[in-house]
């Protein structure tokens, strides 16, 4: 079973009829785990390659306004000025919040041998591997692996219509939902029985933990109600839903969801503005949910691209590129701006050279937020130094 075909097939258990073997029944009730701190890590992938430099923008560096003629933006509309860099005019919350102290950049987050296609640096971003390696579980799925010490499903929380291979470890100890409100146990006589298939044993173990998994996502919502105004789009919704369950005491280390539409090779300022106005929105509902719940410190909130684009604009957008900025709210966090200003001077075939490797931001996540150590799931990068 290839991969694009895994990911189509087990993200349909978040709806619709289980398909479980008769030998899985007998999983058991829900284990517990043991965490050694009372925090969580929230992912927000966005998906297509976000455009770093007109999200975070070196306005005081002329190549930038030369080598986007097009689509460059002005220097009295970007805000938020500091040490040169900007953010773009919609991610007005984004510079409320560092002001407010919450707010991290990590700047030319990349990885060596860079490849620009959406689905294999998607892949090495969620497996956390070299650029020529390939790895069946992700990287969280790992650290999930290690951690529990039974199978517990609720570990980690996507909130999508297909399962993320960021989190696909040995077992599931994670569950994919698209809507938690409806997600609701399966009765017995609703599931379909099949003889066991070892190629279809994971999808199977994923399909039993989305019934074990349901009472507890129920049980977190009724203890749990929304405070904030979100706006009604599906990340709001989203991020609305992923609040609610930390509030509601799921106790997952991990969530996870993402954002479509920022693959921007033409008309990018409109369809840009929309993405980052959505994103901005949504994450500034979200923080001031948590912060009100006097939770902030506890939640890490990841803001990451598959890959940049281009440094040079095609006319009237951008290709593919490399390296793109990283954000980090919450989590008491250092409100630092870690790595040097994008260099579009010295470029890779007209491409941002990488600074900061992604594994060391994984590292750094790993150690000081969920007190483990990145080298038990093969991640050798060093920490980052002045993040947390």
């Amino acid at each position: 079973m290839n991969r694009r075909n895994f990911l189509s097939l087990t993200g349909t258990f978040t709806g619709g009829m289980l398909i479980l073997p008769e030998f899985l029944h007998a999983f058991g009730n829900q284990k517990t785990i043991e965490w050694h701190q009372n925090s969580c890590v929230v992912f927000i992938q966005l998906n297509g390659g976000n455009d770093g430099l007109n999200t975070f923008i070196p306005f005081e560096n002329p190549l930038y306004y030369s080598l986007r003629p097009n689509i460059n933006l002005a220097k009295d509309s970007i805000i938020g000025k500091t040490k040169g860099m900007g953010f773009h005019p919609a991610l007005h919350s984004f510079a409320q919040i560092q002001q407010n102290g919450h707010l991290s950049i990590i700047q030319n987050v990349g990885y060596p041998e860079p490849n620009r296609s959406h689905f294999r640096s998607q892949e090495i971003w969620q497996t956390a591997s070299a650029s020529n390696q390939y790895l069946n579980e992700g990287w969280l799925g790992r650290y999930l692996d290690v951690q529990c010490k039974e199978h517990v499903p609720t570990a980690g929380i996507n909130i999508d219509n297909i399962d993320n291979l960021a989190l696909k470890g040995i077992e599931p100890n994670f569950i994919t939902v698209k809507d938690p409100n409806r997600f609701k146990k399966k009765s017995e006589n609703e599931t379909s029985m099949l003889s066991n298939n070892p190629q279809l044993d994971f999808v199977r173990k994923i399909a039993n933990s989305v019934s074990e998994g349901s009472d507890e996502i129920q049980k977190a919502l009724s203890q749990s109600k929304t405070e904030i105004t979100y706006p009604k789009t599906q990340l709001g919704k989203n991020l609305e839903w992923i609040a609610r369950l930390i509030k509601g005491n799921l106790n997952s280390k991990v969530y996870y969801t993402s954002q479509n539409g920022y693959d921007t090779h033409d008309n990018q300022l409109a369809i840009h503005n929309t993405k980052l106005t959505e994103l901005n929105d949504a994450i500034f509902s979200f923080y001031s949910e948590v912060k009100q719940a006097n939770l902030l410190q506890q939640v890490t909130l990841v803001i990451f691209s598959e890959f940049g684009r281009r440094v040079k604009d095609n006319g009237n957008g951008t290709d593919h590129g490399t390296a793109a900025p990283l954000f980090i709210i919450g989590g008491n966090n250092k409100n630092s701006i870690l790595g040097q200003n994008p260099n579009l001077e010295n470029l890779d075939e007209g491409d941002l050279k990488y600074e900061i490797d992604f594994r060391s931001v994984y590292a750094t996540i790993l150690k000081n937020k969920l007190d483990f150590n990145p080298m038990d799931i093969g991640l050798k990068n060093a920490p980052l130094s002045n993040l947390f």
